[in-house]
């Protein structure tokens, strides 16, 4: 089951043109959708956000923060740099961990958002928790965020193999989120955008279904943004649609002289 795609919005700023989008799925294991999607029609910013568990908690943590950090962006504007973003998960954290303790259940998501800056130029990205943002340029895609998780700890430090049942496990044990009870802070991290670019945020719905080499193909792909999105959680449903899988792109291209339009 897939919900049909958001709209394709296209920004231009200064010698870039934006165009961002984005889909999402239920997948065949949750009876209803606990990925929060946001492509916003007057920004160049998109998020998506992940709810931890099937229950109630789960949807109001990720609905509360999404709606947290677009009010902080919407009333920052374009201009929004890491201050204003710090402390958007900071009010969502606040406000997640009161809607958890109002529950009495688990309450909490992850978050990962990009905006780019007013000259087209630059982009922050903020990350907390397990989903991801991947950029594609020269043929090359590199994850740029780090997840939050044991598993990704265990990774580095060679606890333990990377396909052992205990990585399984500790890809489920996030270190960082919205709703946890120390309130820790997201990462912030500045990108260049060059035209060739391609950005794809996405919850691990896709990371964890959609292996390195073909994500990298439907994202250096020819089709359009609708295309490449409806095929990428194609691409999950034909792995199993073990988790609900989000994902938002923005592409990056040469804004031509008003004299060559």
């Amino acid at each position: 089951m897939r919900s049909e795609p958001d709209t394709v919005h296209t920004f231009e700023a200064g010698r870039t043109r934006l165009i961002t989008a984005g889909d999402s799925c239920v997948g065949n294991r949750y009876p209803a959708n606990f990925d929060v999607l946001h492509v916003d029609p007057d920004l160049p910013f998109v998020a998506v956000a992940d709810g931890m568990g099937g229950g109630r908690g789960s949807t109001v943590a990720g609905e509360t923060a999404m709606a947290t950090v677009v009010e902080a962006v919407r009333t920052a504007g374009q201009g929004a740099g890491p201050a204003d973003l710090r402390a958007a998960v900071a009010t969502a954290q606040d406000r997640v961990g009161a809607a958890g303790r109002s529950l009495g259940e688990l309450t909490g998501c992850t978050l990962t958002a990009l905006l780019a800056g007013p000259t087209g130029a630059d982009a922050w990205i903020v990350q907390i928790g397990d989903s991801r943002a991947y950029r594609l340029r020269d043929g090359l895609l590199e994850l740029l965020t780090v997840d939050h998780t044991t598993a990704w700890l265990g990774a580095v430090y060679g606890w333990y193999p990377a396909d052992s049942p205990e990585a399984a496990a500790a890809r489920y044990q996030l270190t960082r989120y919205v709703g946890h009870g120390g309130r820790p802070e997201p990462d912030l991290l500045n990108v260049s955008l060059r035209p060739g670019d391609v950005y794809c945020l996405c919850t691990d719905g896709v990371a964890e279904q959609v292996d390195y080499q073909r994500l990298r193909q439907r994202l250096g792909g020819r089709t359009g943004p609708v295309e490449l999105l409806r095929g990428l959680l194609a691409d999950t449903l034909a792995a199993g649609g073990h988790d609900n899988a989000t994902a938002a792109i923005m592409r990056v291209e040469q804004r031509l002289p008003a004299h060559q339009r």
